[in-house]
């Protein structure tokens, strides 16, 4: 029958693309159903757009601060509406090419249009129209942010990560409700862009899954360029007086209003579950999205769930790595390796990059004094230092010589922790990371030095061997 497939994806972003590709090369029949446009969150209202606001940020703080460099700094003339301009430009540059249906259809993969909802095992219903039938399904229909239930939000309009790419210009002022990687990402980027913002987090601290060490030195940067900053907030209501939004609440239990042209809301991403038919079959879900084991498989066995809809972790690679694996476990024999360890960046200015167990969580796990930390500022980085950039350090967690955790805080350092994270997968121990020379000058070279480091200290329990000679 012409609507049967060795395999169905419900679900065009990040997951669902790697995942097409991967299986196109296996010689499969493979039918894609996307109900708006491919490229999904990260494409147009996540990671491209939110970085290629980054860089004109970035780019505006180096106007303002030329006098670093020995260099004549002025404000910069931003014109928000051109800095939106490029953002758009960018996204259809990857809309038509990389991320094009067409080039997907090249590799053999059918597509069909409208909203997905399953009618049983093997079986997905698209819109009113077809019914396609598969050995296999996969479903990654990712997140979308949560709207907190706060007095008089709704009426007085509000900004998410998807809505704020809405934006004809950039606003005149912002409060950001929220101090996890979007809310903090966009804080930063809009400050530097000259506009006022305030970002209110609940907790004591903004990033609490990330290294405590680090975001502190991060939060001093922050602040020494502008942003305001308030922890343990209370939002209570929101109000428009002249036309200005009001945010009341209490910070450390006394009252305070914060007030913005807009309203960033950046509170967390809840699972695209409703109308895919779940209850219907079985399907368990829970608050995070589908129930899946380690393999993304939920308990209808040809049907897998991956990316935000499976609710482990919410990035574009641990989408694109699980995708790839759930095709390999679909059709290859047995069990290929897998693994649920994934490092993550917050791209901030510096960026701030984890891989595995913070200090305190290694304590927990390992014992206090069975852990070891291994640090490096940034201020003794010859490279940081030539580039005006000294605030950050690399820090390692280690637990009988083993690498358990991994945190840098670095201009950048998302791309320095893949280093590390290997290394932790591969269950090496410090002292062999510095076995490899490291290229001078480079912020990374740090992460060399401090494994010479514990290179040198394994050494001193064999100075006995040392051959000595008599002059």
């Amino acid at each position: 029958m012409a609507n049967e497939y060795d395999l169905i994806i419900v679900g065009m972003g990040s997951g669902g693309m790697v995942a097409a590709e991967f299986a196109a090369t296996l010689d499969l029949k493979i039918a894609a159903v996307e109900r708006d446009r491919m490229g999904g969150d990260c494409l147009w209202t996540g990671c491209v757009p939110s970085k290629a606001l980054l860089a004109s940020a970035k780019v505006a703080h180096h106007i303002r601060t030329a006098d670093h460099y020995g260099i004549a700094a002025v404000e910069p003339q931003v014109n928000g509406g051109r800095v939106w301009d490029r953002i758009r430009t960018i996204q259809q540059e990857i809309a038509q090419t990389d991320d094009n249906p067409e080039r997907y259809e090249e590799m053999g993969v059918e597509f069909h249009w409208g909203p997905a909802r399953l009618t049983g095992p093997h079986t997905v219903q698209v819109g009113d129209g077809d019914e396609l039938r598969g050995r296999f399904i996969l479903l990654c229909t990712g997140s979308r942010p949560v709207v907190p239930p706060i007095e008089g939000l709704q009426d007085a309009g509000f900004l998410t990560s998807e809505s704020l790419w809405d934006l004809e210009d950039a606003p005149q002022s912002l409060v950001a409700i929220g101090g996890g990687p979007i809310s903090v990402e966009m804080s930063q980027a809009f400050n530097r862009l000259g506009i006022e913002v305030h970002t209110l987090q609940k907790g004591p601290e903004i990033l609490p899954r990330d290294e405590p060490a680090l975001v502190e030195i991060l939060v001093d940067r922050l602040r020494s360029e502008g942003l305001d900053l308030a922890f343990n907030v209370e939002t209570q209501r929101v109000t428009v007086e002249d036309g200005v939004k009001v945010v009341h609440g209490t910070q450390d239990g006394e009252p305070r209003t914060w007030r913005g042209e807009e309203i960033l809301v950046g509170v967390g991403r809840r699972p695209n579950v409703e109308g895919l038919g779940l209850d219907e079959l079985g399907i368990e879900t829970n608050r995070r999205g589908v129930t899946i084991d380690a393999r993304s498989r939920t308990n209808v066995p040809s049907v897998y769930a991956i990316g935000d809809l499976g609710g482990r972790y919410l990035f574009t690679h641990s989408a694109s790595y699980e995708g790839v694996r759930a095709v390999r476990d679909m059709f290859f024999p047995g069990k290929g390796k897998f693994t649920s360890f994934v490092p993550w960046c917050t791209f901030t200015d510096p960026e701030l990059a984890h891989a595995g167990l913070t200090l305190a969580e290694a304590e927990r796990a390992h014992g206090e004094d069975d852990v070891e930390i291994w640090r490096q500022d940034l201020i003794h980085s010859d490279r940081a230092r030539a580039d005006s950039a000294p605030e950050g350090a690399i820090l390692v967690v280690t637990h009988k010589k083993r690498i358990v955790g991994a945190h840098i805080l670095a201009p950048a350092a998302g791309e320095m922790i893949h280093e590390l994270a290997l290394a932790m997968q591969e269950g090496l121990k410090f002292d062999e990371v510095g076995s490899l020379i490291h290229v001078y000058p480079t912020v990374s070279i740090g992460i060399g030095q401090l494994a010479g480091e514990a290179a040198f200290e394994s050494a001193q329990r064999y100075r006995w061997l040392v051959r000595r000679t008599k002059a």
